[in-house]
């Protein structure tokens, strides 16, 4: 924190990291007349306090967002960080699950497909998988400062605070940032993910200051849930509002703040440990099933990949960088000739069919595998979707919308592709 003492103010600035990527900064101007009194900077629930030798109540205080003037120290800071960031498992090295990666890479290409739940055995790398995807995710352009990562381009995905700057003309930075990953943890408070106003603040002054949470951070990235299906009941309920409306609105006290929460919602589980309720199942755009390996080869190599990247991470993730920067290229090229992709009107009425004739409530199973098989095609680099692409990604798009009859024994997706190809033949 550095200070500067002058006759009739005192001006403090003062940084505070959200998290390893991004960081919110706040200017802090007390109308103090003394120069030689002391401030100390105190932090707690969300809100900011400063204390004086006399007391706090002769301070004056105003919180506003000067990020955009600190650019090159957060690079800085950005840089250091990512050195001292654990090493993560290349993508390109899991060997096997299939499945698992495509739901994961097509998400990437198309966030609107809406997520995906990733259910399976314990240890079969579904954490290990949705964690290694850091490394492959590609830059969006946001506003600089922001702690929405509003997009400069779509009003829809802006910040309360970013909207009324373009409303008045003023011309936003914008910056180059990687999508953002945040993880979940099962223990998380409602107000840790929601956000949380500073009561004491809002009484004293009548300032809404609002501390962003989980869902702020995640949106236009990617919202992971491990072992999902462990959530509490309140935290599924403020998903189920934030995934529904793409915002997530903050009531206490009387006082309501809004801001949007648009992401990529990711989740993994072992079904032993229980069900995940049906209205949070159907949020998830795919579901992918992960089994064991059994074939003896296989595990053999998965073992081996695993040692060698715990003696030495960094020379394993070496020896993977072409390939990863591989994977990286054909992400960052299906994205940007996604919206050119053409899907052919008898194959989009035989998907409706499919979905029809299996019973599947509601239509989010047609949206989203029409979704699904263009982003395949644009990862194939095909302009066109085909009867195979469709093939591909039916049965991770309607798997966990079919009905459950506890008298069939055959797996829903062998369901779904036989109700494909009586219909596509």
């Amino acid at each position: 924190m550095a200070s500067v003492l002058g006759a009739s103010s005192l001006a403090i600035l003062s940084s505070r990291s959200l998290s390893s990527s991004t960081s919110k900064t706040y200017s802090i101007r007390s109308l103090s007349s003394n120069p030689g009194q002391s401030c100390v900077k105190r932090l707690y629930g969300g809100g900011i306090g400063i204390h004086g030798k006399k007391g706090r109540s002769q301070f004056h205080v105003a919180v506003t967002n000067v990020a955009t003037e600190i650019n090159s120290v957060e690079q800085s800071q950005k840089l250091a960080t990512k050195e001292s960031q654990r090493p993560v498992y290349p993508f390109a090295a899991i060997v096997g699950q299939d499945e698992m990666k495509l739901c994961l890479l097509l998400n990437v290409i198309d966030p609107k497909i809406g997520g995906v739940m990733i259910m399976g055995d314990r240890g079969t790398g579904k954490s290990t998988a949705v964690r290694s995807l850091v490394d492959l995710l590609p830059e969006i352009k946001v506003v600089a400062g922001d702690p929405y990562n509003s997009d400069p381009e779509d009003p829809e995905s802006m910040g309360i605070e970013v909207r009324e700057n373009v409303l008045k003309g003023e011309e936003l930075s914008i910056v180059m940032t990687k999508i953002n990953m945040v993880d979940l943890p099962l223990g998380a408070t409602e107000d840790r993910v929601c956000g949380t106003i500073d009561i004491e603040k809002a009484l004293s002054e009548g300032v809404k200051a609002f501390e962003p949470g989980l869902l702020a951070k995640a949106n236009r990235g990617i919202l992971y849930v491990d072992e999902v299906n462990l959530l509490d009941d309140h935290l599924v309920d403020v998903l189920l509002d934030s995934a529904a409306s793409g915002w997530n609105t903050v009531e206490r006290e009387g006082i309501s703040i809004s801001h949007p929460a648009r992401f990529i919602l990711i989740g993994s589980g072992n079904p032993e440990e229980g069900e995940l309720r049906p209205q949070l199942l159907d949020r998830f755009g795919m579901h992918a099933q992960v089994s064991t390996v059994r074939d003896a080869e296989l595990r053999v190599k998965i073992v081996e990949e695993r040692s060698r990247f715990d003696r030495n991470p960094k020379e394993f993730r070496d020896s993977y960088l072409a390939e990863q920067k591989m994977l990286q290229e054909q992400i960052t090229s299906a994205r940007s000739s996604l919206s050119s992709v053409q899907i052919d009107h008898d194959l989009k009425v035989k998907i409706s069919k499919v979905c029809s004739d299996l019973n599947v409530d509601g239509l989010r199973g047609d949206i989203v595998t029409n979704r699904a098989a263009k982003a395949l095609a644009a990862l194939k680099g095909r302009d066109k979707v085909t009867a195979e692409d469709v093939a591909t990604v039916i049965p991770n798009c309607l798997r966990h919308r079919l009905r459950k009859d506890p008298l069939e024994s055959i797996d829903s997706g062998l369901l779904v592709i036989e109700k494909f190809y009586e219909v596509f033949s």
